[in-house]
């Protein structure tokens, strides 16, 4: 069964990942199903949501951290993952359609779209810091630009988790709506994008990360290096294992 559903609209391709039973937290087959539903994307414009009642949990800590057993294996040359690749470097432009909770990497997925429209009851978490770990690539070169360095950095130190009202207010996300008209209010946004001469389009989001983003493949070298490291902590085997177990986390440094 898949794991992420592609529904074409007119032209444009509604994404959706669909494991609600795990608040749509992505394995390996997630991130696959992802990365190809961007790359072979015939569409004007991308829409990106979760099956109800989250947007993405992040990733699945059982299959993905290894359920905090042991040292997660890290791959032999770092890099910026597939999934984020396809995403950052896509010409076609990405709205999310954050329905419920963003945290972890589902946060750095609404941060690797282009605009963000939020349901009344989204919320947003950089939650990697309490699994002991970095952030992916997005956490480190978009939040701040988003939300300015200040809030970001509590954001990524402190792992809390923000409400809509308060991502509309930090300017995390272009607007909030009520829940029943995020997909709609969503795919409209889209519809208009997608009328407009989509080789200018292209050319503009591709003259915007020229402008405003980092080396996105370096960065995702230095935070594979990262993580590489920090799965065989015991910290990380603590966070994974507190989350797991519902009971407040103790870090020793080690």
């Amino acid at each position: 069964m898949a794991d992420v559903r592609v529904e074409r609209v007119g032209d444009v391709d509604v994404v959706t990942i669909d494991r609600p039973e795990v608040r749509n937290a992505l394995r390996y087959q997630s991130y696959d199903e992802l990365e190809r539903a961007v790359r072979t994307t015939t569409a004007r414009c991308l829409v990106i949501t979760g099956g109800d009642p989250a947007f993405c949990s992040g990733d699945d800590v059982r299959e993905v951290m290894g359920g905090g057993d042991g040292p997660k294996p890290v791959a032999v040359q770092p890099r910026l993952t597939p999934a984020a690749d396809a995403l950052l470097y896509s010409d076609v432009p990405v709205i999310a359609a954050v329905n419920g909770a963003a945290v972890g990497w589902g946060m750095e997925l609404a941060m690797m779209a282009d605009l963000r429209v939020a349901s009344e009851r989204a919320k947003f978490g950089e939650l990697f810091v309490l699994r002991g770990l970095c952030s992916d690539v997005a956490g480190l070169g978009r939040l701040a630009q988003l939300v300015g360095r200040e809030r970001a950095a509590e954001m990524l130190f402190t792992g809390d988790v923000i409400d809509a009202a308060t991502a509309q207010a930090w300017g995390l996300v272009s607007r909030v709506v009520p829940h029943d008209e995020l997909l709609p209010t969503a795919l409209a946004l889209a519809e208009k994008i997608a009328s407009r001469p989509p080789l200018a389009v292209q050319r503009l989001k591709a003259g915007m990360r020229e402008a405003l983003d980092p080396d996105w493949t370096q960065l995702g070298e230095w935070v594979s290096r990262s993580l590489g490291e920090l799965f065989r902590t015991a910290d990380h085997r603590e966070g994974v294992k507190a989350f797991l177990e519902r009971r407040e986390a103790h870090f020793t440094g080690e």
